[in-house]
C-alpha cells in the first residue's frame, strides 16, 4: 500500500490505505460556500493551482467517485492534498501551509511576533466565530441558538475594533485571517445575523469581495452577491 502523509496542525500520522493518491495534483476538498472557501480564496490570492474537488454532503462522495472518508476520515471539509501525498487538515492549517508555497507573496510572516499575531487571530475566528456559527446551523442546538448568538455578537464587536483604523485585520495588507473571517461573515445572511450593527464590517465584506483573487473563488464556486455586494450566495438556476 502506498503510505500518505496526513498533517493536523503540524503533527504528521502515516496511513496506508490511500493508493489512489498515486500521481496526484495538488487538490482542494471542498463545499460551496463553507469554510473551505477560505483557503480556496488563499490558493487564488497566491496564484496556486489547486483542483477543487466538491464534496456531496451525505454520501461523502467526489465528482469522480472518490471515497473522500479515505481523505478525511472525520468527514468535513476542508482537506489539502498536496502533489507529493501530503494531506493537511483543518483550515488554519491549510492556509499556512498555502502561504508556505509562495514565501514570497508574505502571507506568512517572517517575523515571529507578526506570525504569533497572525496565528493567533486564526484561532480565535476558528473557535470564536466558526464554531458557534456552524452550531447555529445544526438544529440539535436549536435550543441553546439563543446563546450561541449572543456569543457571536460579543465576538464580532471585538472584530470589528480590530478595523477602526486599518482595512484588514493585520494593517494595511491583506492577509490569511481577512479571508477566514470574510467566509464567517458572508454566513450571516443565513443566520439571522445582522452585520450592519457592525459598519465597519459590511465595509470590510466590500473590500475583500472586490479582490480579484476572492472574486474568482466566489465565480468558481458559483456565488453571486447580493444586498449591494456584501454578501455572496449560490447563484440561481436560470
Amino acid at each position: 500500500m502506498t503510505q500518505v502523509k496526513y498533517m493536523r496542525y503540524g503533527t504528521k500520522v502515516e496511513r496506508r490505505d490511500a493508493a489512489f493518491f498515486k500521481e496526484i495534483q495538488m487538490k482542494l476538498y471542498m463545499h460551496q460556500a463553507a469554510c473551505s472557501l477560505s483557503p480556496h480564496i488563499i490558493a487564488r490570492e497566491l496564484d496556486l493551482e489547486v483542483e477543487i474537488v466538491p464534496v456531496e454532503r451525505g454520501t461523502y462522495r467526489t465528482a469522480d467517485d472518490t471515497d473522500y472518508l479515505a481523505v478525511n476520515p472525520n468527514g468535513y471539509v476542508p482537506a489539502l492534498v498536496l502533489d507529493d501525498g501530503e494531506v493537511v487538515l483543518e483550515g488554519p492549517a491549510i492556509v499556512q501551509r498555502l502561504a508556505e508555497l509562495r514565501p514570497q507573496a508574505g502571507m506568512m510572516p517572517q517575523d515571529l511576533r507578526a506570525r504569533a499575531q497572525l496565528q493567533s487571530l486564526l484561532n480565535f475566528i476558528s473557535t470564536e466565530l466558526h464554531k458557534p456559527m456552524t452550531q447555529m446551523f445544526n438544529p440539535a442546538y436549536a435550543p441553546v441558538r439563543d446563546v450561541l448568538q449572543r456569543h457571536v455578537a460579543g465576538r464580532l464587536n471585538w472584530v470589528s475594533t480590530r478595523l477602526d483604523v486599518n482595512p484588514y485585520l493585520m494593517g494595511e495588507a491583506f492577509s490569511l485571517a481577512d479571508a477566514y473571517l470574510f467566509v464567517c461573515l458572508n454566513w450571516c445572511q443565513w443566520l439571522g445575523i445582522d452585520l450592519s450593527e457592525w459598519p465597519r464590517l459590511v465595509v470590510f465584506m466590500l473590500r475583500v469581495g472586490k479582490r480579484p483573487g476572492v472574486q474568482a473563488a466566489l465565480a468558481a464556486e458559483k456565488l453571486a452577491p447580493h444586498s449591494g455586494g456584501v454578501f455572496f450566495a449560490p447563484q440561481k438556476a436560470a
